[in-house]
């Protein structure tokens, strides 16, 4: 399934160019998803951000690679290797409410999945990953500082982020 992702992403990506279409194109790729790590859990953008402001800790893992990390990120956020997801390591409680997300949740759904298996039993994928969420006006960091740009990951992944936010170096 894994090698099909990015033909997938290219067949999506030339067939929808148009920049109100990028998050049809991330909406298209769900099912492939979920396929893959059908008991993986989602979470939505609107529930993640009323998350984000209540009392309960949220904790965010980004697994995506350094430098897009290094570009932006969500506030908060810290970062798991996605071929060795250890969020123990990173001080998170089993029982801790997680979520983790990618540039378009792929990476992110394979990270839930494994810590699921490792016993931790709140953790939720960001539907859309961070392309989702600063398509649809998302805030997004470097540092503490408030940015625009996202890592588009390349040229074809990147169709699904609107043109204006695409930056591959802070």
């Amino acid at each position: 399934m894994r090698k099909l992702a990015r033909p997938l992403a290219l067949l999506l990506a030339l067939a929808i160019p148009a920049v109100a279409a990028a998050q049809s194109a991330i909406d298209a790729l769900r099912p492939a998803i979920s396929a893959r790590y059908p008991s993986v859990r989602w979470v939505d953008a609107p529930t993640l951000r009323r998350w984000l402001a209540s009392a309960q800790t949220t904790h965010l893992l980004d697994a995506r690679a350094p430098d897009e990390l290094a570009v932006s990120h969500l506030r908060g956020a810290r970062r798991v290797d996605p071929d060795h997801p250890d969020a123990e390591a990173l001080g998170v409680p089993r029982s801790g409410r997680v979520v983790v997300y990618c540039s378009v949740g792929w990476r992110s759904a394979a990270v839930v999945d494994a810590l699921q298996r490792d016993g931790y039993t709140n953790v939720h994928n960001l539907e859309g990953g961070i392309f989702g969420w600063a398509n649809g006006g998302g805030r997004v960091t470097r540092g503490r500082q408030p940015v625009r740009a996202v890592h588009p990951y390349d040229e074809v992944w990147g169709r699904m982020l609107r043109p204006e936010l695409r930056a591959y170096s802070p």
